[in-house]
């Protein structure tokens, strides 16, 4: 289930764009026709003389219209540490960044480990929140590791996933157990890839980690953890996601998973495809992350997986932090930073830097989170909601505190120019944000 926010009353058309939804067809000039939160037409056929006199317009001249992003990992703080980040205030900076739908993560507190938990996401998204949200459910009770939570109740509630977010699961009959009855409902299981006992790290273990006195974490920990899921996966037949990897020998693993046949998909933080462990420089908190930036070449490997289909998503990871928890000594400071402000502008420099085409960019971020979780929108196409963001790729933009919506500031990409962003993003019809520079 998903928070749906009001849908807007009337007639609209975007007009002399570039249309792009690829797995409708579309990647050339057109426009879109919505009304009352719904999309009528999308594609050429959508003109001046197709849309009749009633409809209000809006002229998409070198812009192009892309299905809204849907981002498979956000995290809040509400309830419960809503000084980092409420769900109205993630909404906000998803509005800015493109994205239509946010999937949010169940380590809160309290946990959302019940279906009262679930139904309180869903009441507090759908009064206060500019997007849609979804909640995933946690894999485990308190997710403690020990004891499964109530799948089909949470299933029944509207939780569209369940996921234990920022550990794997140690007990190997626990997650045995989860795939098995996660299957029975036709619900997805979410896992967080590094083994523990290897982890314990701050920054990706080799050489880089030597020149700053700092524990590494070795690629081998997510390795071990993800090849250890598999084999749970293979024998029980639960549908499984990678919530994010972070190294080329993952990217191995799971394209030999799929070619078995397994139900398996995987995701991949835009931080991780946009930056590397050099990036930490002189123990930059910001870029203090989990799993850890990875070396160059890793990078490299995640950047052509996801042009290949390897890597099936795209995600923001976005973890907002406080100050007081950021700036901190390197080996002292939390784990994480916010992106939901970013990730599009962010992934656009690979487009730009021809290193993924744009079709398969917006595929990573909409149309196939969409098929995963099996959702209605991530689609331009009549009868699809009309969730949908208009793009400039030319519009340049610096990211600094005043420009993000997030509640919390701490963006890998603080000071850097990003070229492109979406301009205008619009869901159930109703826009939610529009570019003033």
């Amino acid at each position: 289930m998903i928070s749906r926010p009001h849908s807007a009353t009337g007639r609209r058309a975007y007009l002399n764009g570039t249309v792009l939804s690829p797995r409708q067809g579309l990647n050339g000039p057109g426009g879109l026709l919505i009304e009352d939160g719904w999309i009528l037409a999308a594609g050429p056929d959508v003109t001046k003389d197709s849309i009749g006199s009633s409809a209000e317009t809006r002229d998409c001249k070198d812009k192009i219209i892309i299905p809204g992003l849907i981002d498979l990992r956000v995290f809040t703080g509400e309830p419960g540490s809503e000084y980092r980040e409420t769900l109205a205030s993630a909404s906000d900076a998803a509005a800015a960044g493109g994205v239509t739908t946010m999937i949010v993560m169940p380590n809160t507190n309290p946990v959302i480990d019940d279906a009262a938990m679930v139904d309180f996401v869903l009441r507090r998204a759908r009064d206060t929140a500019l997007v849609r949200v979804a909640p995933m459910a946690a894999i485990s009770k308190g997710l403690a590791g020990e004891a499964l939570a109530e799948v089909g109740l949470l299933k029944a509630a509207g939780a569209v996933a369940i996921c234990d977010p920022t550990r794997s699961i140690g007990n190997a009959n626990l997650l045995r157990r989860a795939l098995t009855y996660a299957k029975d409902f036709n619900m997805l299981v979410c896992a967080h890839v590094e083994e523990p006992n290897l982890s314990g790290g701050v920054v990706n273990a080799g050489e880089m980690a030597s020149r700053l006195g700092l524990a590494g974490n070795p690629a081998m920990a997510e390795v071990i953890a993800l090849e250890r899921d598999l084999r749970l996966v293979e024998m029980t037949g639960g549908r499984y996601h990678a919530a994010q990897i972070s190294c080329a020998a993952s990217v191995d693993v799971i394209a030999r998973a799929k070619a078995k046949g397994l139900p398996v998909t995987c995701g991949v933080s835009i931080h991780h495809l946009t930056l590397n462990e050099n990036d930490v420089g002189a123990y930059r908190t910001f870029f203090k992350l989990s799993p850890p930036l990875r070396s160059e070449d890793d990078r490299k490997a995640l950047v052509a997986a996801v042009a290949d289909g390897t890597i099936d998503v795209i995600v923001s990871s976005h973890d907002p932090q406080s100050e007081d928890t950021k700036r901190l000594p390197f080996a002292e400071a939390a784990f994480g930073a916010v992106g939901l402000d970013t990730m599009l502008s962010a992934a656009l420099q690979l487009f730009h830097s021809n290193d993924i085409v744009l079709a398969r960019l917006v595929e990573a971020m909409s149309q196939q989170p969409a098929a995963i979780l099996g959702l209605e929108s991530g689609r331009l196409a009549a009868g699809a909601p009309a969730d949908f963001a208009v793009l400039d790729l030319n519009r340049s933009w610096k990211v600094e505190d005043s420009a993000l919506r997030s509640r919390s500031k701490n963006s890998p990409f603080e000071h850097r120019t990003l070229e492109g962003r979406a301009v205008e993003t619009v869901v159930a019809g109703r826009t939610v944000f529009a570019y003033a520079p």
